[in-house]
């Protein structure tokens, strides 16, 4: 990941933001120079997992650089060739649906239509509770859309959330250099 410049988009997921930012960490100790980028809730909402204050801190005091968090911010992404990897992670249900319907109407999504316009990677790392139900058709959708990569996924509780889909983030940085490398890392389902 050395030299690679790394887009790190984070929707609300707010339950993994914790793991989503230990794989930003992981990627600037790569070498990677990586751009944060928050979705409207990710940016606005505070709730018991973190403060938006907190995270706009924790995330500039990692990478250096201040969230992107409008639509004026990410737009340049593609005219100007701005990344080599899009990650957006976490990827709730409702941002898997929007992407795989061509939506782009917060900054992470327009990050990746932006990303996309070039051929450029786009790697998800999928959280969702309905993720074996009615996220599954998007997560379909996704898996065979050009240039759109999916970090592995699992159930993360099986007897209590028995559709309920979670990215293996520690996986990210493995499966950001295999998106790189225009392959989808394998397995996806684990």
């Amino acid at each position: 990941m050395q030299g690679a410049r790394v887009g790190f988009a984070l929707t609300g997921s707010f339950c993994t933001f914790d793991k989503a930012l230990s794989q930003v960490k992981a990627l600037v100790e790569a070498g990677a120079a990586v751009q944060p980028i928050l979705s409207y809730h990710a940016n606005q909402l505070d709730t018991r997992f973190y403060r938006t204050e907190d995270l706009r801190r924790d995330l500039e005091g990692i990478t250096g650089f201040a969230p992107w968090t409008t639509l004026g911010e990410v737009e340049p992404i593609g005219p100007q060739k701005l990344l080599d990897l899009l990650i957006v992670a976490p990827c709730t249900g409702n941002s898997l649906a929007k992407l795989a319907a061509g939506i782009s109407d917060t900054p992470a999504l327009l990050a990746a239509k932006s990303q996309l316009r070039n051929k450029r990677p786009v790697l998800v790392a999928v959280s969702t509770n309905d993720g074996l139900a009615n996220a599954a058709k998007n997560i379909g959708l996704l898996l065979n859309m050009r240039n759109i990569y999916l970090a592995p996924f699992a159930q993360d509780d099986p007897a209590n959330k028995p559709t309920s889909l979670v990215a293996k983030f520690e996986r990210i940085p493995e499966a950001a250099r295999a998106a790189m490398a225009g392959e989808q890392m394998q397995p996806v389902l684990e």
